[in-house]
């Protein structure tokens, strides 16, 4: 449950919050959703705990202890050189003049030409 509401409190939502409700009330709600969240977590802690829910025998097993070179190394870095790629033809073909001109914050009036 803790986890749920720490969702609600991540810096663009909370940046969301501010715009739309105000600063003030924007603080309110992080407040409200911080003890929320740590209300939720000792709840759920306390709960399971008196019921006996909690596992006391923890068997995990590590399988692999080390850096090995398997096929999700080779995948990584297969990926990382296509994003390389990507990312050089994306400004060879003029991406970085078309991000400048798409600057700019949402509320800002841009002139068109029709």
């Amino acid at each position: 449950m803790a986890f749920i509401f720490a969702d609600l409190i991540i810096l663009p939502i909370l940046n969301i919050y501010r715009k739309y409700y105000g600063l003030k009330m924007a603080a309110l709600m992080v407040g409200a959703f911080y003890l929320a969240m740590v209300i939720a977590g000792y709840a759920i802690e306390l709960i399971f705990g008196g019921l006996g829910l909690v596992p006391s025998n923890r068997g995990a097993m590590v399988m692999e202890s080390g850096i090995s070179w398997n096929y999700t190394t080779w995948l990584n870095i297969a990926f990382l050189i296509l994003a390389a790629l990507l990312v050089l033809r994306f400004f060879r073909s003029g991406g970085l003049p078309m991000l400048r001109m798409m600057g700019g914050s949402p509320d800002s009036e841009h002139s068109h030409a029709q």
